[in-house]
């Protein structure tokens, strides 16, 4: 190892940060992972992505939101919502977005992320309980989004 390279547990400087672990051995677990797209039209976003095999398997498209998947990848499609493709992240549920029966709460992941010095650009309510979400901003300036709604 350099000096150069960060220690687990440590960053480039040296300083110690608690590791984002829940139990030792095991990563923490974010949530589901999916794509969430700012698209202009639902409709020819939509008959785009099932030639490429999305079938939708959620969604309102009156409210001019679907979520697809294809296999195991999951996108959303988001037509006026927000201006920016966001990663997202869904504590609490599986890949077919029904409730875990074990999760790492949104409020936790959170406390996490602060003790390492992430910087929010949206909080949760941390004296909450059940849905909630936060938004942390990557150096590219990438929104993520953390959204538990169960």
């Amino acid at each position: 190892m350099t000096s150069a390279s960060p220690r687990e547990g440590h960053d480039l400087a040296g300083a110690a940060h608690p590791p984002l672990r829940r139990q030792k051995g095991k990563p923490m677990q974010l949530g589901t992972f999916s794509v969430s797209l700012a698209v202009k039209d639902l409709d020819a976003s939509l008959e785009f992505y099932e030639k490429l095999g999305f079938e939708v398997f959620a969604g309102q498209a009156d409210q001019k939101w679907l979520i697809l998947r294809n296999g195991d990848v999951v996108i959303g499609l988001f037509q006026g919502m927000f201006e920016r493709n966001i990663l997202t992240f869904n504590p609490g549920w599986d890949g077919n977005a029904r409730k875990l029966d074990s999760f790492v709460d949104v409020r936790e992941i959170q406390k996490a992320l602060k003790a390492r010095g992430v910087t929010f650009a949206q909080e949760a309510d941390e004296s909450t309980a059940g849905p909630a979400s936060f938004v942390v901003v990557d150096p590219d300036g990438n929104p993520i989004l953390f959204d538990q709604h169960v």
